[in-house]
């Protein structure tokens, strides 16, 4: 109520007899004496919306009218008669305030259903001149589905590529659930070729709001792994073939035998073609039978290695609705 405890107690006893009656809150009175006309406000709002000060704020406006030897209002009072009529906003042929865009949310429950794919730099030993590596990776399974290493940033590279990685998991139209290939806003990523690409494939396009690097996490983090490997060149690649050999190491090394943390860490293969359940299954029997065992090490479970059965880009709250993409 913005009513201190002071004057509460005094309110109290000018109820009982034992105060004056005089009100000693501090403010403006109700009648003001240089309060503006409604002619003047009528005035200053017909004088910003002349043609000459349509497209000028009021801190434009109140010094011209000085040069011309006129005063209406302070400047401050020109906004408050703005803000009154809803004008106090961007003036002239400026483009309306955008709606901001919808935030991707994605569910994955099992391998192919949505893919992230990105591209990021590899230094060469020409100073200034880079190569482009494409990785597409399943947001399900961690499993890099397909990559290649070219000298410029090209759509019809990206495209080539997604048919590759389409051909070799059997992606086709005929899916009860079409494919989600999710990226970022780069002009690869946007272009009409990897569109048309995409139509003939049957998958669906998602993409990340404006510069929010979150909304592609997973290719983000697999970018972070490429490059802070033991094993990461220190010296720039000399040629493509040099850069594309690495490469084939890596993915070869993260599929088969890197045990990521995010699938209770079996290999990206491994949980891609189904065997993660039966390996999670053995490894939680061990450690029953060491609880057996040793009871009194284990307080009141043993560790988790439970699957993750649903994988989100940027899950739900619980008061949201899911967000379906229309095929």
């Amino acid at each position: 109520m913005g009513i201190a405890l002071r004057t509460l107690q005094r309110w109290k006893r000018q109820l009982a007899g034992d105060g004056d009656s005089v009100d000693r809150r501090k403010g403006s009175s109700r009648m003001v004496s240089h309060r503006l006309t409604d002619e003047e406000r009528t005035q200053i709002l017909r004088t910003c919306n002349q043609p000459q000060y349509a497209a000028l704020p009021p801190g434009q406006i109140v010094p011209d009218l000085a040069d011309q030897g006129a005063y209406l209002a302070s400047e401050s009072s020109f906004y408050r008669v703005l803000q009154a009529h809803g004008q106090a906003h961007r003036r002239g042929r400026a483009r309306p305030p955008q709606e901001p865009r919808e935030v991707p949310r994605l569910k994955a429950e099992g391998p192919n259903e949505v893919w992230s794919w990105d591209i990021t730099y590899l230094p060469t030993s020409v100073r200034g001149v880079w190569l482009y590596l494409y990785l597409v990776i399943d947001v399900w399974s961690r499993k890099v589905v397909a990559w290649d290493v070219a000298e410029r940033e090209d759509p019809k590279v990206a495209a080539d590529l997604v048919s590759r990685a389409c051909l070799r998991e059997r992606i086709s139209k005929r899916r009860p659930h079409p494919l989600i290939l999710h990226a970022d806003n780069g002009n690869a990523m946007r272009a009409a070729t990897l569109e048309s690409r995409l139509e003939e494939l049957g998958v669906l396009r998602s993409f990340s709001r404006p510069r929010v690097s979150n909304d592609n996490p997973f290719s983000e983090s697999l970018f972070r792994t490429v490059k802070y490997r033991p094993d990461y060149p220190r010296r720039p690649f000399q040629t493509v073939k040099d850069a594309c050999g690495w490469v084939a190491e890596f993915v070869e090394w993260y599929n088969h035998q890197h045990r990521h943390s995010g699938i209770r860490f079996v290999t990206p293969d491994q949980r891609h073609s189904g065997e993660a359940q039966a390996i999670c299954r053995q490894r939680q029997q061990v450690y029953e039978q060491a609880r057996q065992r040793h009871p009194r090490r284990w307080s009141r479970f043993t560790r988790c290695w439970r699957q993750p059965e649903v994988v989100w880009i940027n899950p739900h709250h619980q008061k949201t609705k899911p967000i379906r993409l229309s095929w």
